[in-house]
């Protein structure tokens, strides 16, 4: 009986010795959390959070190691998933691993009542850049093997996302050095009539709930930065008795508009270790990346710029790996 014993400890003993069963691919893990900043906002969206973080292969049996961390932030109308079936993060990731290039990589729910948050800090909405720049990177530094480091984050985003990710570049340079705009909206100030005005003063709840991409109009503009805590959706429309528009609304929009924050924030740009712009030449928001594009160079901020052959959509799965993540394998620091 003793022999026996002791040959299963011995067998035992050794199966613990093992090394840890290697993981060959990128692994999806969810993150769920509290954020404060997103506590008490008008509009009633939650501040219970997901992300989708995605670990690089070999995570599990390296223990030792950490990683350098990039931030995507998902576009208008759409969730995490929709993003996720689109481009299959944990295969890009396995493509860089394959460069020797490792990430963790974190996307956010950026998601709102108006269906979109333009990551913006609104009383509305909720207070969204503290959301992503402080509290989802707290928990995932306290949760993952990461570099802690502004050095070694990076923020990228495409559409809604793609002008977070300048928004939130602009406003945390202590928190991201690198930032990769695609196919990025509102960088030009954005259009606003009195047609726009009057539909969104006439929204309904019904239709808000019913809603989908395009059919709220200037709404989530509105939510996301001209607050109104006595109007029906918590947002200021600015439409007048008389049939104008009060002018504060229109400084509003314009003012959240990237082009405009430019001046006040070059310190911050200058700061930044690298920016990246893209955009189909098909895209109907090539206009405000041409923009935004000659504005970086008239205030002499280094970054590239390309414009591709195609739309707003068709080429992000593609350029994912071969672009963007190869962007930050360049300008992040590694372990």
């Amino acid at each position: 009986m003793l022999k026996c014993l002791t040959g299963a400890l011995a067998a035992a003993m050794a199966l613990l010795a093992l090394p840890a069963a290697a993981q060959e691919n990128a692994r999806i893990n969810e993150l769920t959390f509290h954020s404060e900043a997103l506590e008490g906002n008008w509009e009633g969206s939650p501040a219970v959070r997901t992300a989708m973080v995605f670990t690089p292969p070999g995570y599990d049996e390296h223990p030792e190691r950490r990683y350098p961390v990039v931030y995507f932030l998902h576009g208008y109308g759409a969730t995490t998933q929709m993003y996720q079936d689109l481009v299959h993060f944990e295969q890009a990731l396995d493509a860089a691993a394959a460069e020797g290039n490792e990430f963790i990589l974190v996307m956010p729910d950026g998601y709102s009542r108006m269906l979109g948050s333009f990551y913006s800090n609104s009383p509305t909405t909720g207070d969204f850049e503290t959301y992503i720049a402080r509290d989802l990177v707290a928990q995932v530094d306290a949760m993952y093997r990461t570099l802690p480091r502004r050095e070694s984050r990076g923020l990228a985003g495409h559409s809604m996302g793609g002008y977070g990710a300048m928004r939130l570049g602009l406003k945390f340079p202590d928190v991201f050095s690198s930032v990769y705009a695609m196919s990025a909206c509102c960088f030009n100030v954005r259009p606003y009539s009195i047609e726009d005005a009057q539909a969104a003063d006439a929204l309904t709840d019904e239709q808000v709930a019913e809603a989908s991409f395009g059919t709220l109009g200037a709404a989530p503009f509105l939510s996301a930065w001209s607050p109104d805590p006595d109007a029906p959706h918590k947002f200021e429309t600015g439409l007048l008795d008389d049939g104008t528009i009060d002018p504060e609304v229109m400084a509003r929009i314009a003012a959240n508009s990237i082009i405009p924050m430019l001046p006040q924030y070059l310190p911050s740009l200058r700061a930044m270790d690298a920016i990246a712009l893209d955009v189909g030449n098909e895209d109907g928001l090539k206009t405000d990346n041409d923009a935004l594009h000659a504005e970086l160079d008239r205030f002499g901020i280094t970054h590239t710029y390309e414009v591709y052959e195609g739309g707003h959509g068709d080429k992000i799965a593609g350029r994912i790996p071969t672009h963007v993540l190869p962007f930050f394998a360049e300008h992040l620091d590694g372990d």
